[in-house]
Parts: structure tokens; C-alpha cells; sequence
């Protein structure tokens, strides 16, 4: 039997560092909660079975604009989020296995809730290039910049060999067995990305080409880019 496919949707932190008065991925894009166009955007492959959204217990800002409509039979919402991402995302993952006709060896790619302009043709590099990978990976951009490294008082240490260095993107896919191992065996206060935790059990994931365009609403600035480069897409599609 062929591998599935599943998204899973970390979605209980507060955004603390946005500084909204809500959580960044309820802030609106074109009237509607930035978190219904990440949704939207991982729906948008057919070959993906669910999303799922995880959120904190105390979450009361989600909403029925947050989901695009006719999509319950993909989408679940779970209420079980945890005080870190990764406790999130191993819960998700955790109520995944749990489900009817999930397997061991299917595949979860986890995407950050606030990266709401993933692009088709980005799920598609990722599935296809991974499809038959005995690991898993990420998107991810070859850093372009000249890197630093500073001392402790924010004086230049040393420049950094960028050559191979890549920022790390998402979704970063890995099997659900896997995933689950490796997450249940690292610190998840510690854990900043899925990858980061595969890589600890010995495994060596592979470095997709993602976009700048997907990109990560961090602080206000970030935003009207989003806004920006969705309507981009829309309009180029």
C-alpha cells in the first residue's frame, strides 16, 4: 500500500514576539485570519489526506473564517496543544497515529502556522523530491548574506563560510514513525524544528530549495509583505 500524506499545523503559541494583542496568526490578511491562508495553501495539494491544526486548550480565537469552507473533511482541529512547538507538533502527531488508516511509514509535513504564502509548486518539490527518501527534509534557502558572529560585546568575532549554510524553511517532511521517535526522545523546550530533532537520532535530512517567498510572519513589518505576495500569487494564478 502506498504512503499517505498529512499536514500538521503547530498553532498554540502566543506571538509573543509580534507584540498584537492576539496571537500573529489570527491578525488579518485581507479581512481574513492569516492562519486560513496557511490552511488554504497545504489544502491546495490534493495529494495531502488532512490538516491538522493543533491549538492550545485556551485558545478562543479561533473562528469559522479561519477555515476555508467545504474543507471539514480535510481539516481537523485538536485542542491539545502544548508549551513548545515541538510538544505541539508530537501531539499532533501523537492523535494522528491514533486515527483509522493511519500508518507508521506514511508521511507528515509540519508547517509553521504563520507562513501563510507556500506556494503549490513548493509542496510539490518537497513530495516529489522526498517521495522515496529513506529520511525526509525541508525546504530550505542557501543563506545569501555575509555572516557574522559576534563576541559578547556585539563586536564582529569572525565571518562565518556561508557556503553551505541554509536557513531552514517549512513544511519539513519525515515519516510519522520516525517523526514521533524523534521528538520523543529530544528536550521539545529546546527543539526549534522537526529536522533538528531527526538529526539528533543520526539521520542526515535533505535540503529542498524552498522560495523567499515563503515566508515567515515574524514582526509587524512582515505582514503587508505576506499580504503582498499572496495577492501576488492569486493574481499570477
Amino acid at each position: 500500500m502506498s504512503s499517505q500524506y498529512f499536514a500538521v499545523i503547530p498553532a498554540a503559541g502566543s506571538g509573543s514576539r509580534f507584540g498584537a494583542p492576539l496571537p500573529k496568526q489570527y491578525l488579518k490578511i485581507n479581512g481574513l485570519p492569516l492562519i486560513r491562508y496557511t490552511v488554504e495553501a497545504l489544502l491546495a495539494d490534493a495529494r495531502i489526506a488532512r490538516v491538522v491544526v493543533v491549538l492550545s486548550p485556551e485558545d478562543r480565537d479561533w473562528c469559522a473564517d479561519c477555515m476555508p469552507a467545504d474543507s471539514m473533511d480535510r481539516v481537523s482541529i485538536i485542542r491539545i496543544g502544548g508549551a513548545s512547538r515541538a510538544e505541539s507538533v508530537l501531539n499532533g502527531i501523537n492523535w494522528l497515529k491514533q486515527q483509522p488508516n493511519v500508518n507508521c511509514d506514511d508521511w507528515v509535513l509540519v508547517h509553521d502556522a504563520a507562513r501563510p504564502c507556500l506556494s503549490v509548486l513548493q509542496i510539490d518539490a518537497l513530495i516529489s523530491s522526498l517521495t522515496d527518501d529513506p529520511v525526509g527534509g525541508l525546504l530550505a534557502i542557501p543563506v545569501a548574506d555575509t555572516v557574522k558572529r559576534s563576541d559578547s560585546d556585539d563586536r564582529v568575532a569572525a565571518t562565518v563560510d556561508r557556503s553551505q549554510l541554509w536557513q531552514a524553511q517549512t513544511p519539513q517532511m519525515f515519516r510519522l514513525k520516525l517523526l514521533q521517535k524523534a521528538l520523543g526522545a529530544v528536550d521539545l523546550a529546546l527543539a526549534t524544528d522537526e529536522s533538528a530533532a531527526i538529526e539528533a537520532l543520526g539521520h542526515a535530512p535533505k535540503l529542498i530549495p524552498g522560495s523567499l517567498s515563503n515566508l515567515k510572519v515574524t514582526y509587524p513589518a512582515d505582514l503587508p509583505l505576506a499580504a503582498a505576495i499572496i495577492n501576488s500569487n492569486r493574481n499570477n494564478s
